[in-house]
């Protein structure tokens, strides 16, 4: 999703049947609330994880959404700015944003300390969609990606699935640290100048899983996720998989863009776009379908099927 997004407490208690937790309620309605700021530090550098208590917030919030926050500077910054919810803790009633600082937004909230109040809108957007039947997860984060895929990690882990995560930075530097994610997460890294883990992109290293998981979750810069939805369309053609889809013949069609749809797809995104009401109103978020119908990031996403978008439209 759009980022400028800490990691919350123990993952909620867990179900031993992923395909009963897999019938997931539909996403909360969007909230206006006050947020109060818990712990705010910097885990990499530029790059501030803060947690937030907001019960109001975190009930009903699902990954893959995320919220919107007005600064406390009214003086130039009118804009709410976008944060994904990097976890979510239900039963403390916080939630984590994850985010490098960018500008003088940004900058401001880094400057707040605990005991100090937001306001915040949401839960805003279309969480990920995972199908009942799949037990192996991948997640794909390229840099700041990972706050759009964090979440997803411990809903996963909390319904009974395993889960592998695939990260790609720049240099050892930029790595998300290892000890921030669920013990039970494999953590694969890959860094372009190969100072830890693979040499070369993270999108190298997604061949080896292909085969193992069930559906893929990514969250990066545009070119990464082009790179994905590639291979994910000639997935099938190449490694002679099954799909989860309907029987054929049986059944209605499913609509393009459904939660149902987008469970049946190998590969969802959650697509980064500058956003401003966040709301579905200014039309500033949008990305093309491959059937040229606009689709705002803000209401019909963040998250996507790949299949649902044109990649070489050039929004």
């Amino acid at each position: 999703m759009a980022t400028p997004t800490a990691d919350a407490g123990p993952i909620e208690a867990r179900s031993r049947d992923p395909a009963r937790a897999g019938r997931a309620a539909k996403p909360a309605p969007m909230r206006l609330a006050g947020a109060e700021l818990l712990d705010s530090r910097e885990i990499l550098p530029g790059q501030w994880l803060q947690t937030y208590h907001a019960p109001e917030i975190v009930t009903g919030s699902r990954a893959g959404q995320f919220v919107h926050v007005r600064t406390g500077d009214y003086s130039g910054m009118v804009l709410r700015r976008p944060f994904s919810l990097n976890t979510i803790a239900v039963a403390a009633g916080t939630l984590t944003i994850h985010f490098r600082t960018i500008g003088r937004g940004t900058e401001w909230f880094t400057h707040l300390r605990p005991g100090e109040r937001i306001e915040m809108l949401g839960p805003l957007g279309r969480p990920f969609e995972v199908d009942p039947r799949s037990r192996h997860l991948l997640l794909i984060a390229g840099g700041l990606g990972m706050a759009g895929v964090r979440a997803l990690a411990d809903e996963a882990i909390r319904d009974g699935r395993q889960v592998t995560l695939l990260f790609g930075g720049a240099s050892a530097r930029d790595v998300y640290p290892s000890s921030l994610l669920p013990d039970e997460v494999e953590y694969i890294v890959a860094t372009d100048d190969g100072s830890v883990g693979h040499a070369g992109y993270v999108t190298d290293l997604v061949p080896d899983y292909e085969a193992w998981a069930d559906q893929a979750f990514a969250c990066g810069p545009l070119p990464m996720l082009k790179a994905l939805a590639r291979l994910a369309a000639s997935r099938r053609t190449r490694m002679g998989v099954a799909s989860l889809g309907r029987k054929r013949g049986g059944g209605k069609p499913i609509t393009v863009g459904s939660a149902q749809a987008r469970r049946k797809a190998f590969l969802q995104v959650s697509m980064e776009q500058n956003m401003g009401c966040a709301v579905g109103a200014c039309l500033g978020c949008v990305v093309m379908s491959t059937s040229g119908t606009p689709q705002r990031v803000c209401r019909e996403g963040p998250i996507f099927a790949a299949e649902e978008i044109d990649w070489e439209a050039g929004w």
